[in-house]
């Protein structure tokens, strides 16, 4: 069909679209509309001819004025593409928008203004070129009644779950503005979204202190993620993939997970008053721009935050902040910092490591020594090498199960040594030696009490110290201490312990069942290596 038979212009100068599925170029929509013009006298449902008023005006091929009255609407702006339509004496315009690139077969971008992802009607493709890389070509409105819609400022994005996500910002104007695009499959992304969906992953929101590197110190993030009852790390990559998916129906940090990217700035802030600011609020500045406050830092009159800029530009130092929800104020102390967005707000996968983009936290006891994470001071952090021992073959309820530092086939019952007498009841255990890295966050140890070795609890320890301990009997200056790396009745089919590897450890294992069916005492030694280790108790019977 011709263009004619698609679009009507009314005597009051409005300009419909009337066709189906037809698309135009601007000059094409020109040309129909000058062709008009010349015309003695207008006819059908074209009211256009040349005692008319000159209904548009071409700047470039891609650049075209209508004047007053003729005006298009949404739906005509709908069927027409490469180029820009300003109207209304300028107080509206369309302006073009092209997208370049490479996408898996399928993908519908997404169009995002004003934080707001824009109903699509050009599904996975529209006004396409292949040859030239064209995924697509629309007019998108970025100005109307006299003022632009977020400054023209456009971001085009691709999340298609199982395939990489991409995306690209823009301010648009006069003519075609570009973005480019490309994703490919995601090797590391390739489970069903009904099974991703049952998976019991969750997220601590806002700011969390976590010791990543396993140094003692914490360090600071805008968000904790725990695995749950998952155990690879690849599993919380799929997860924050299918939570930030096109048409997902997640909210992350009070938005939308289309919309959630993560902190794409972080400043300092003083004269905070009606304080405090709130977590996930929208944030207000001096210079229009709109925030999600994702993290907050605070320290009653100053402090540190970490945002998500949805709308505007960049505030400047002394810019006055506004809480929307708390009604806290205060203003930016010094330049704001951009941080890089990764398109996967979680960052990137290989598969068996993550490595997280700015400010992301998870649950250390979920990493490995592969794994890398960002501090919000935009730090590299790498997790100590978390290894675990097991002793499996064991019966729940009857076998008692002690693991200790082994010396010549032994128990090294002089591992440690007590640093000046304890009194029973003591809640420290100070000890000569430094703690080994590899100790246990959390155990037992054996103090020798003059006659044998009793069981102590711990719940932490620092340095020389063993802390919240249980048990403790009185102590002589110097008296025997080992750290006993599995010591108790077993609950199982199998016991273990987990330890920061630092190097090899020898450890001597000792099972032993006299109740119902005794067994003959099993005894071995073994190694906590940098893959962890392991032994099965032989069961030989002692009746």
């Amino acid at each position: 069909m011709a263009i004619a038979d698609d679009i009507s212009v009314a005597a009051n100068g409005d300009i419909r679209y009337t066709g189906t599925t037809n698309n135009y170029t601007v000059i094409e929509f020109h040309r129909f509309l000058q062709d008009l013009a010349d015309d003695a006298s207008a006819s059908g449902d074209d009211l256009l001819d040349i005692t008319d008023e000159t209904p548009s005006e071409r700047s470039t091929d891609n650049i075209i004025t209508l004047y007053a009255p003729y005006n298009i609407d949404d739906t005509m702006s709908q069927h027409l593409y490469d180029g820009s339509i300003t109207q209304n004496g300028g107080d509206d315009v369309y302006s073009g928008l092209v997208v370049v690139g490479s996408v898996v077969s399928g993908t519908e971008l997404q169009i995002v203004q004003n934080n707001t992802v824009l109903n699509s009607f050009w599904g996975s493709g529209l006004n396409t070129d292949p040859a030239a890389n064209i995924l697509l070509r629309v007019m998108i409105k970025t100005r109307t009644g006299g003022a632009d819609i977020d400054g023209k400022r456009l971001r085009v994005q691709a999340r298609e779950l199982g395939d990489t996500y991409a995306e690209f910002s823009l301010t648009a104007g006069l003519g075609n503005s570009t973005a480019a695009i490309f994703t490919s499959t995601d090797l590391n992304n390739q489970t069903d979204g009904s099974t991703i969906d049952g998976w019991d992953i969750s997220a601590e929101e806002g700011y969390v202190l976590l010791d990543v590197n396993g140094n003692g110190s914490d360090e600071e993030y805008y968000v904790k993620w725990d695995l749950g009852s998952r155990t690879a790390i690849n599993d919380l990559y799929e997860y924050s993939k299918y939570t930030a998916r096109r048409g997902t129906s997640t909210t992350l940090f009070g938005m939308s997970g289309e919309l959630f990217r993560g902190v794409t700035h972080s400043f300092a802030y003083d004269n905070e008053a009606s304080g405090p600011f709130q977590e996930n609020e929208i944030l207000t500045f001096g210079n229009g721009a709109t925030a999600a406050l994702l993290a907050l830092d605070d320290n009653g009159s100053d402090g540190n935050m970490y945002i998500q800029l949805l709308t505007g530009t960049a505030p400047s130092d002394n810019s006055t902040i506004s809480g929307g929800t708390s009604g806290a104020t205060a203003d930016v102390n010094g330049s704001l910092t951009a941080r890089t967005i990764s398109p996967e707000f979680i960052g990137a996968s290989t598969g068996s490591a993550l490595i997280g983009a700015y400010g992301v936290g998870v649950t250390v006891t979920d990493l490995k020594a592969t794994d890398k994470l960002f501090d919000l001071t935009n730090t590299l952090q790498v997790p100590p090498n978390y290894v675990q021992f097991t002793v499996g073959g064991l019966v729940s309820g009857e076998d008692r199960v002690l693991v200790g530092p082994e010396i010549s086939g032994s128990i090294d019952e002089s591992q440690l040594s007590a640093n000046g007498a304890i009194t029973a009841g003591a809640t420290t255990v100070t000890v000569n030696e430094s703690i080994p890295g590899d100790t246990p966050a959390s155990g037992t140890i054996r103090v020798f009490n003059g006659d044998t070795f009793s069981r102590v609890t711990y719940t932490g320890w620092n340095g020389s110290s063993f802390t919240g301990c249980d048990g403790v009997p009185d102590v002589d200056d110097n008296a025997n201490i080992f750290i006993s790396y599995i010591d108790t009745l077993a609950s199982a089919t199998s016991e273990n312990f987990t330890g920061v590897y630092q190097t090899d450890r020898s450890l001597f294992i000792r099972v032993r069942d006299g109740g119902n069916t005794p067994i003959k005492t099993f005894e071995t030694t073994g190694t906590l290596g940098s893959a962890g280790g392991s032994t099965t108790a032989i069961r030989t019977s002692d009746e």
